[in-house]
């Protein structure tokens, strides 16, 4: 860690390649995190138990067991935000990750520092005092915070990739989000979930 700054807090992190390793450790390091590695997701849980990580980066293996973890962290109380990678990344395993209670999902190859800035976002959205908020969809029960807001840009017009700028996430994340939404709302699409929600006209507002 450079000088003497104060820590960030650490990052635990289950990354198969030495050279993204590598390339994490150093970018986290000059950010003020400290980087642990885990060879396994039961190594990383047990880790877990006895303290609690700043925020958690697993790479999704083919075999998807990196799920496996993520819903044993959520079971065990671990609040963490947790970033899912991924090689192989589709808009169905992004909306298995976000089930699963992902905050984020990447796809490989990604630049280490938009990986920090991720993680940066994550973290300062956790230390919110409405982080775990919910909204209710009218007749479908309800959205966590992050529906919530991804909604409203939906209803503001903005596409998948603005709304992955203005929240910080990547698009594919986004689209998981959408999917998640129109799923609760028996929606065929967009149009067709704001026609649901809000009548013929999208408000300003939520």
């Amino acid at each position: 860690m450079p000088g003497n700054m104060l820590s960030k807090g650490e990052v635990f992190v289950i990354e198969t390649d030495a050279a993204s390793r590598e390339q994490l450790s150093s970018a986290l390091q000059q950010s003020a995190y400290d980087l642990i590695c885990f060879a396994d997701g039961a190594s990383l849980l047990s880790e877990a138990k006895a303290r609690m990580p700043a925020c958690v980066l697993l790479e999704m293996p083919p075999d998807r067991s990196a799920l496996d973890v993520l819903k044993r962290l959520r079971e065990e109380n671990c609040m963490a935000p947790v970033l899912v990678t991924s090689a192989n990344g589709s808009i169905a395993m992004a909306v298995d990750a976000i089930k699963s209670g992902a905050t984020d999902f990447i796809e490989k190859p990604f630049r280490t520092h938009d990986i920090v800035g991720r993680i940066d976002a994550a973290i300062d959205e956790v230390a919110q005092p409405g982080a775990s908020r919910q909204r209710w969809l009218p007749g479908c029960g309800s959205l966590t915070g992050r529906e919530g807001d991804v909604l409203e840009h939906l209803a503001d017009g903005l596409t998948n990739k603005e709304i992955a700028r203005r929240m910080h996430l990547s698009a594919r994340t986004v689209e998981g989000y959408r999917a998640g939404i129109l799923k609760k709302a028996g929606a065929k699409n967009v149009t067709d979930l704001l026609r649901r929600i809000f009548g013929q006209g999208a408000p300003s507002q939520m």
